[in-house]
C-alpha cells in the first residue's frame, strides 16, 4: 500500500501519484465532493465515488482494468473508467461533476482508494488493473 501524504483538506491535501506513477497530483474533500488537481486543471467528484466503487469491486471479485478517459473520449467496455460513467452505476452517470472535466475517474480515484487501503493497484507505465481487498 502507498503511504498517504496529507489529511484530505484543502490546507493539507493528500499528495497522490497515477497508477503509472509518471505524474503528481493533489485530493482533498471539500463537504460531499472529491477535488482533484492536476497541475492547473481542477477536477471534482461526488465524494460517494470511493464507497461505491469499493462495493462494486467487492461485488466484481477481480481485477478490473483502470481505462482512463478523457471525457469526450469513449471508456473502454469493462472498465473502472467505463462504470464511473455508466447509467446502470449507484448515480446512474457520470461520478464527475464539472462539464468537460468529468473524465479520468480511472486515472485519479484509484491511487485514492489504494492509499485508504481500500484496494491493490497495479502501478505499470499502461493498462493497470485494481480490485478490493
Amino acid at each position: 500500500m502507498a503511504k498517504i501524504k496529507g489529511h484530505g483538506t484543502k490546507e493539507t491535501p493528500w499528495q497522490l501519484k497515477t497508477p503509472p506513477g509518471t505524474s503528481e497530483y493533489i485530493m482533498y474533500k471539500e463537504d460531499d465532493i472529491l477535488v482533484c488537481k492536476v497541475g492547473s486543471t481542477t477536477l471534482h467528484y461526488q465524494w460517494r465515488c470511493i464507497d461505491d466503487c469499493y462495493n462494486m469491486l467487492k461485488k466484481h471479485a477481480d481485477w478490473m482494468e483502470l481505462g482512463s478517459a478523457d471525457e469526450q473520449k469513449p471508456a473502454k467496455d469493462g472498465t473502472v473508467e467505463a462504470w464511473g460513467r455508466s447509467a446502470k452505476n449507484p448515480v446512474g452517470g457520470w461520478y464527475g461533476l464539472k462539464k468537460g472535466f468529468r473524465g479520468r475517474f480511472g486515472m485519479y480515484v484509484p491511487p485514492l482508494m489504494e492509499a485508504l487501503g481500500l484496494v491493490e493497484l497495479e502501478h505499470n507505465a499502461k493498462n493497470n488493473r485494481m480490485k478490493a481487498k
